[in-house]
């Protein structure tokens, strides 16, 4: 494995790593100023290392050519689920633009502004973040790659499970 794709995987580990243990952090805080700081820096490295990633993709597999990278997204959907269709791409972009938008609201909303947003908001956002990451890890991967997505994956919904068993005893509280 060259430096190229070396850069380009852990990029994206880092990302995914950082994202769970923000939320383990997140679901299982006993003072949420804490926790919700440490959760905050988590999220804040997760999607750092995605635009990393992507950028390292554009630069060491695309030659920043967007095109080659439609074309490689397309060839590797058609390989898994047998649509030749490179749109996947415009899911990363739009992950790591929302990504970034709701680091950058939680740091300028404060630390509590992310508890105290509609509950509805959160939860979608983070489901689709879920997602994105098993189907990313279980369903595109194989082999131990899989296995790995597929505890990070369990574990993420874990931890928003407890989230949001907390969330509902607070409010009946």
């Amino acid at each position: 494995m060259g430096s190229g794709e070396f850069l380009t995987r852990s990029t994206i580990w880092i990302a995914i790593v950082a994202y769970t243990i923000g939320c383990v952090v997140f679901a299982t805080a006993r003072r949420q100023s804490d926790g919700d700081r440490w959760a905050r820096l988590a999220w804040t490295t997760g999607c750092t290392a995605l635009v990393a990633h992507i950028l390292s993709a554009f630069h060491f597999f695309h030659a920043w050519s967007h095109a080659s990278a439609y074309s490689d997204t397309a060839r590797q959907t058609a390989e898994v689920v047998q649509i030749n269709w490179g749109g996947g791409l415009f899911i990363n972009y739009a992950v790591a633009s929302l990504w970034g938008a709701d680091v950058a609201w939680w740091w300028f909303a404060g630390l509590n502004a992310y508890r105290r947003r509609p509950w509805w908001i959160t939860l979608l956002w983070h489901s689709f973040l879920i997602f994105i990451i098993f189907n990313a890890t279980v369903v595109f991967k194989d082999g131990a790659t899989r296995w790995l997505g597929l505890l990070v994956c369990l574990t993420l919904f874990l931890s928003w499970v407890s989230i949001n068993r907390h969330r509902r005893s607070l409010s009946t509280a």
